[in-house]
């Protein structure tokens, strides 16, 4: 075999970080990078085979309709690329269906897989459209790929994205309930058209929050992080949003919004200290509506990575 096709049969890894887009009024076009991940390994195999553990794992593991498969296939095959069944092991900590990037996710490992054993050449900008094209929006893309906190427009194929580091003291906690939502379905939720007041409040409060998180202004995000647009209409199929909402301003709650679509919370505290009061107020907050999870995570600089321990 030359140079170029043992290239393809290397071991593959690749490390991928959860997001929350969003963070309110950025609606498709912004997002923050987590510290818990997809991890992904690789190899050339007679048959496809998945061993999956963490969240999720049997789903993860299903060859049956897995999107990971499906994405990595179609890529190879609309390049012209033959198909290398693969031997995959997940390391999976982003919970399906919460709004924290999982389909992002999942996209970005297939495409580089199929980038890596079809030996496309294909660079960072490429990776990032193609995970745009079939995602439908950039920002979870950019924000797992690139890391940190990112803003992502569409320039025709092009994405155009911005980033900055996230204060290291902020803390994310992110509220999950026991049941996931589909993005269609709460795609479903959203008006077809919006008011001018709306659309201007929006405006104001994303243009706040990205100078909030590249100033660190904690003190900003009770206003950056109200949204208009979506919010108000996935409230419905996310109850937890007006009961994590109601805490803003207290225990340590600089802002609050949902986890991409939902049904998950975000809420971003000042500092360490913070976090346990933060918890205890939200456990209270929803007790007798449902159970919840609570992960607390920092927001991360790094995004996708070759480099991360041996996937047990």
């Amino acid at each position: 075999m030359s140079g170029e096709g043992m290239a393809g049969r290397r071991p593959f890894r690749l490390r991928l970080p959860a997001t929350s887009a969003n963070v309110g009024p950025g609606f498709d076009a912004v997002a923050v990078a987590f510290d818990f991940y997809l991890d992904v390994e690789a190899e050339a195999a007679p048959e496809f085979s998945i061993r999956a553990t963490g969240c999720d794992a049997e789903r993860c593991a299903s060859l049956d309709d897995n999107l990971v498969i499906e994405v990595y296939k179609s890529v190879l095959a609309e390049n012209g690329r033959p198909l290398v069944p693969l031997a995959i092991r997940m390391a999976n900590a982003i919970p399906l269906g919460m709004g924290c990037g999982s389909s992002a996710a999942g996209r970005l490992a297939a495409i580089t897989m199929a980038v890596h054993f079809g030996q496309l050449e294909w660079d960072n900008e490429r990776i990032i459209e193609e995970a745009t094209r079939l995602e439908g929006h950039p920002d979870n893309v950019a924000a797992c790929w690139a890391g940190g906190f990112v803003a992502a427009a569409c320039e025709g194929s092009a994405v155009r994205y911005a980033r900055v580091e996230p204060p290291a003291e902020w803390r994310a906690i992110v509220v999950l309930p026991a049941e996931p939502l589909a993005t269609s379905k709460a795609r479903a939720m959203l008006p077809a058209s919006y008011s001018m007041a709306d659309t201007v409040k929006n405006i104001q409060s994303s243009s706040l929050l990205g100078l909030a998180f590249a100033q660190g202004r904690a003190d900003l995000l009770s206003v950056a992080m109200r949204d208009r647009v979506h919010q108000p209409y996935r409230a419905p199929v996310c109850p937890l949003l007006p009961l994590v909402l109601a805490l803003v301003g207290r225990h340590g709650i600089a802002g609050a919004a949902l986890s991409g679509a939902g049904p998950a919370v975000l809420a971003i505290v000042e500092g360490e200290e913070k976090v346990a009061e933060a918890c205890a107020a939200m456990q209270e907050a929803v007790s007798g509506h449902q159970q919840i999870e609570l992960r607390v995570c920092r927001m991360v600089a790094n995004g996708a990575s070759a480099q991360f321990p041996e996937i047990g």
